[in-house]
């Protein structure tokens, strides 16, 4: 049996982003369902409910993906509008002069793409624009990220 890859998974509906979480939770954390709805504060009959249906309440939401550890769930609830799009934060370390020139390149490299895009958007790889434009977003949140924590430096303990 092969291994998921989760941070390719995309689900395509709010059931399909509930049984995700669920079998993250099993196959990541080794947990049961019984173990989740613990976690939650739930019995596991009512957890099991609203896995089948869909139906899980919003306010049980954030505990349901603290307890699965992953967010499939909320992510879908975000995209499936079609007119957000969801970057994960990264996590801060030191910026090299490397990175910052890396940036600068990829943004190069998305508008060269994005122009042609505009410009004859039939004859355009449109996989190629959305994966350089992803990436551009990705690098600019995560300096986002350093400048940010730099702001509000965090207390070691």
């Amino acid at each position: 049996m092969t291994r998921r890859n989760w941070k390719n998974v995309q689900p395509a509906s709010m059931v399909e982003a509930l049984r995700l979480c669920k079998e993250f939770a099993q196959e990541k954390k080794n947990l049961s369902i019984e173990r989740i709805a613990d976690l939650m504060g739930a019995t596991h009959d009512s957890l099991y409910k609203w896995l089948a249906l869909g139906t899980l309440p919003i306010i049980r939401l954030p505990s349901y993906e603290l307890a699965c550890g992953c967010n499939f769930a909320s992510v879908w609830l975000l995209t499936s509008s079609g007119n957000k799009i969801v970057i994960d934060m990264p996590k801060g370390r030191k910026a090299s002069t490397a990175d910052v020139m890396e940036v600068n390149t990829s943004c190069a490299a998305a508008l060269t793409l994005l122009a042609s895009f505009y410009a004859a958007p039939e004859s355009t790889d449109l996989e190629a624009t959305l994966a350089a434009l992803r990436t551009h977003i990705e690098q600019v949140a995560y300096h986002y990220r350093n400048v940010a924590s730099y702001a509000t430096p965090e207390l070691e303990f």
